[in-house]
């Protein structure tokens, strides 16, 4: 059971939508003091940037009273913006709100007594019957709910050059059926002379290999890895272990050096096969002007069964923020309808409330929103759905010692295995 701090602040935010037009600065003149909000994110660069972009403009136009602070640090999936946040709550020298993944990461930030328990603004913001039970489930820790989810993102997904798997004899006209069969594509096109398998930096690398434990174990196993049902040194597990071994093996040798957009500009360029990553690089295939199913393909990386690989950014409310006023107005704008249309159709992601008119949604945004409908649910690893900060930062300090050599498959195994244990209390 999470212990949390008592709640003291929030019925005090709920009331003061109007506080900024009204209330007195502190030299008692009577004259409306500037509410602001910093917004901090990992929303810097590419599609996610574009994103934040589009929910700025939303928000400009519904709260044009309040100031919005850009702060955003780069780093994809916040590997380098968690460290900065943490120094600063540390330091009591929060953010009005901050970007976190729906789920397990949050539990590190309320176990601090952090950040506040949000149910009320549900309430107030009408999303109980917007946002889908699915959903709703996986913001709840012990029947409170600490973020606004802003959208829900697909990550066990692979990008194909169509150019280069036409030109290596690999038809594309339909995926893999297995992941083995996915692998001797990646061979295929090791003999074509040309990256298989685009990745990145260290936590690309997990975001791989949730997709191939996935895809291995099937969402029941895959699942259990969490709550102790499925056993870390198990040979299932090894088995995935394998074929994440067999994929690294195929990837880019600067795959140290590259972020994800990077990783995913190779397949776009021509210059790699395939890429597995989440479904915000649409937007960087459609910013390219390529079309899906000619210049590229997409599909969920091959397994036992069709999986929907979970994440949901979501926006949080820290305990001493400055301008508490400024940060309900942008989880308003964060939850509402305008907000989330703006920043599906800009990120490739889906709406989180399900009332959002998706008639100009592309043809893979369509296919997104009936795979979370209709799928099983896999919570993400590397975007903090499945783990705390904690747990994933043991797994990623494994995933790095095993792909650079200073660990063999065994010791990875059981590295990851010891992390289960810490991580699990």
């Amino acid at each position: 059971m999470i212990q949390r701090r008592p709640l003291l602040a929030l019925p005090a935010l709920i009331s003061v939508g109007t506080m900024a037009a009204c209330g007195e600065d502190s030299t008692g003149s009577g004259t409306a003091a500037q509410t602001s909000v910093e917004v901090f994110t990992w929303w810097a660069q590419g599609s996610e940037k574009a994103g934040l972009d589009a929910l700025v403009e939303v928000f400009a136009t519904q709260h044009p009273d309040v100031e919005f602070v850009n702060g955003a640090v780069a780093g994809g999936a916040g590997s380098a913006a968690k460290d900065l946040l943490q120094s600063r709550l540390r330091a009591g020298d929060p953010p009005e709100t901050f970007q976190a993944h729906a789920g397990a990461e949050l539990n590190d930030y309320i176990e601090a007594g952090q950040i506040q328990d949000v149910s009320a603004l549900l309430d107030e913001f009408g999303l109980r019957d917007a946002i889908p039970e699915r959903l709703l489930a996986r913001l709840s820790v012990d029947q409170a709910i600490y973020s606004i989810p802003s959208n829900i993102h697909r990550s066990n997904m692979v990008w194909g050059s169509a150019t280069v798997l036409n030109d290596a004899g690999i038809d594309t006209s339909s995926p893999p059926a297995s992941l083995d069969e996915f692998l001797e594509q990646l061979q295929r096109l090791q003999g074509a002379g040309v990256t298989p398998l685009s990745v990145g930096t260290t936590w690309t690398q997990v975001h791989l290999l949730e997709a191939v434990l996935m895809a291995q174990l099937g969402a029941d196993a895959y699942n259990g890895l969490f709550d102790g049902a499925t056993a870390w040194d198990g040979a299932e597990v090894t088995a995935a272990l394998e074929r994440f071994e067999a994929m690294i093996g195929h990837t880019n040798p600067d795959r140290d050096d590259l972020d994800w957009p990077g990783a995913t500009q190779q397949v776009i360029d021509g210059a790699a096969g395939y890429n597995v990553m989440g479904d915000w690089a649409i937007a960087a295939f459609e910013q390219a002007q390529l079309v899906l199913g000619e210049d590229f393909v997409a599909f969920e990386l091959p397994g036992r069964e069709k999986v929907f690989g979970f994440l949901a950014d979501s926006f949080t409310l820290p305990e001493g923020a400055s301008h508490p006023d400024g940060a309900r107005a942008w989880l308003e704008t964060v939850s509402s309808v305008d907000g989330q249309l703006a920043l599906s159709l800009a990120k490739g992601a889906i709406p989180a409330r399900t009332d959002v008119d998706t008639a100009e949604f592309s043809e893979y945004m369509q296919g997104a929103l009936t795979s979370f409908a209709q799928d099983a649910i896999c919570s993400s690893i590397a975007h903090g759905a499945a783990t705390s900060v904690a747990w994933l930062t043991a797994i990623s300090e494994a995933t790095s010692q095993f792909t650079t050599g200073a660990s063999d498959l065994a010791g990875y195994q059981s590295a990851l295995a010891d992390a289960a244990g810490s991580g699990r209390g």
